[in-house]
């Protein structure tokens, strides 16, 4: 599981022209998984793990502008959207291969539970793009702070 976050001043999904979602200040989260994922996942302590610190991830700023609050504490708002190519290979040619991503099922019900397990944390604050949708995804990157999240960092201890 990936998830690439951006802390935005704003943020929204087109799908076939048609507003599907936006938010206002907050963060964008780009969410993947990929073939080392499976079934088991939510619920296990990296899937919590990967929850918590994102959020409680301190990049807002507080009185003094210095990052250091959670989207939690400035009541932002987080747009989810899938997204399978953060697992794309591209060491050999042109051509990214994204083998490694995982299969459209397991990742939508991943996707699926992600987005509910986020809005459990923060309701009505959680907006999704919709799984497998051709997008337009339009934000303004405040900062501009961009975090990469990666389930591998904290597997084992």
């Amino acid at each position: 599981m990936r998830f690439v976050v951006q802390r935005v001043a704003s943020a929204f999904v087109d799908i076939s022209g048609r507003r599907a979602a936006s938010i206002g200040p907050g963060l964008v989260v780009l969410a993947g998984f990929g073939r080392e994922d499976g079934p088991e996942l939510p619920g296990s302590r990296v899937w919590g793990t990967m929850l918590d610190k994102l959020v409680s991830l301190r990049v807002f700023a507080d009185a003094a502008g210095r990052m250091n609050l959670g989207v939690t504490e400035v009541g932002g708002e987080l747009l989810v959207v899938s997204q399978f190519t953060l697992y794309a290979d591209c060491r050999r040619g042109r051509r990214p291969s994204f083998a490694a991503a995982a299969e459209p099922t397991l990742a939508e019900s991943l996707y699926d539970r992600l987005c509910a397990d986020l809005a459990a944390r923060l309701p009505g604050r959680v907006f999704t793009g919709v799984f497998g949708a051709d997008m337009d995804v339009g934000l303004v990157n405040q900062g501009p702070v961009t975090v990469v999240l990666d389930a591998r960092d904290f597997l084992g201890g």
